[in-house]
């Protein structure tokens, strides 16, 4: 089984062409940590640079970063995200109000720093998170603590607001409609729960309902909508998982390679023992999933960069071929990441 997720999350096999092929295939990326959402690339393609990916988010608008599953930062193909928004947001109003009030902003002073924000968007373009919380805060609206992040999520669960150009070390927000365009048309929720589940598969089969369920931040019954609308396509297989029909068997693990923060392998299925076994506890600690280094399809080491390069923390002793293997692989990070530095200084 875990041989089979590596290939469908492009770990083995053939590497994709490029940042938004990645996206393709795993539908939707995790993004709040930039470097892990940019490594998760790197592990999946062959050649590429960090700035290859801002390239994406910024001149070409072919990838978008917004909160979708799970209230959570992801990056998406830009034509996935109407769908998505759609689909995953609807359900995140009610804790987002809550946290709201945990932050001490009214549901009045929450629309008027919503306002805020559109209006100096329309207004002066691309904006950072400082340049927001300024015009936010001049307002009367509290933006202390957390407050100004989830009134920046309350405009992005309305649809108002995405992520746009990485500008320097940081990515400015822009309103959807400048960015993006006009939404195409509306596509219906079982349409869009089937497409869910056959993408998601795509990028994370075998799996069960419940693992749809907690990717997507979907109700369960959701999850399953979802695939029984596309269960003629579907393998039910003896060990209670499902798949897209007619993949072939895969036994091939990927070679030893550097995974970052908040790694796509870990964080589309309920279970994690499979990849982390014993050291779940020093990969994700209260909420963060930690670099860490693969080899035959298992956790071996937590990784940091340290003076410019990564290093190693391990578990247990590496053998020396994949101590060679992850030499070479961490000298493909520093290249990889390099490309993005260079092309802020340029």
């Amino acid at each position: 089984m875990i041989a089979e997720r590596l290939r469908a999350q492009l770990l083995s096999g053939p590497p994709a062409g490029g940042a938004v092929e990645v996206c393709d295939r795993l539908l939707a990326v995790q993004a709040q940590d930039p470097r892990g959402a940019r490594l998760a690339v790197r592990a999946r393609t062959a050649g590429l640079t960090a700035a290859d990916v801002d390239r994406a988010l910024t001149a070409e608008r072919s990838l978008v970063i917004s909160w979708l599953n799970r209230g959570t930062l992801h990056l998406v193909r830009t034509e996935d995200y109407w769908w998505m928004h759609a689909l995953t947001t609807p359900q995140l109003f009610t804790t987002s109000g809550r946290r709201l009030a945990q932050e001490q902003v009214s549901p009045s002073a929450a629309d008027r720093g919503v306002a805020v924000v559109q209006r100096s968007l329309a207004a002066e373009g691309p904006l950072t998170r400082a340049q927001l919380r300024e015009r936010v805060a001049a307002a009367g609206v509290r933006v202390e603590g957390q407050a100004l992040v989830h009134i920046l999520l309350l405009a992005s669960l309305r649809g108002q607001i995405v992520r746009g150009p990485v500008t320097g070390n940081e990515q400015a927000f822009v309103l959807v409609d400048d960015w993006l365009g006009a939404p195409p048309p509306a596509v219906d929720r079982d349409t869009a729960l089937g497409e869910l589940a056959r993408r998601y598969l795509v990028g994370h089969g075998p799996a069960a309902d419940r693992d749809l369920a907690k990717w997507a931040g979907l109700p369960l019954r959701d999850a399953r909508r979802g695939l029984s609308t596309i269960a003629s396509g579907l393998d039910q297989r003896a060990d209670g998982l499902v798949d897209l029909a007619g993949r072939e068997p895969v036994k091939e693990l990927p070679s030893p390679r550097l995974l970052g923060a908040f790694e796509p392998l870990l964080l589309g299925w309920v279970s994690r023992e499979p990849v982390l076994a014993a050291h779940q506890g020093i990969v994700t600690v209260n909420g963060i999933f930690r670099p860490f280094a693969l080899v035959r399809g298992r956790a071996v080491a937590t990784w940091s960069m340290t003076n410019g390069q990564p290093a190693l923390q391990p578990f247990a002793r590496i053998s020396a071929a994949n101590s060679s293997a992850l030499r070479r692989d961490a000298r493909d990070v520093t290249r990889f990441l390099a490309g993005a530095e260079e092309s802020r200084r340029s």
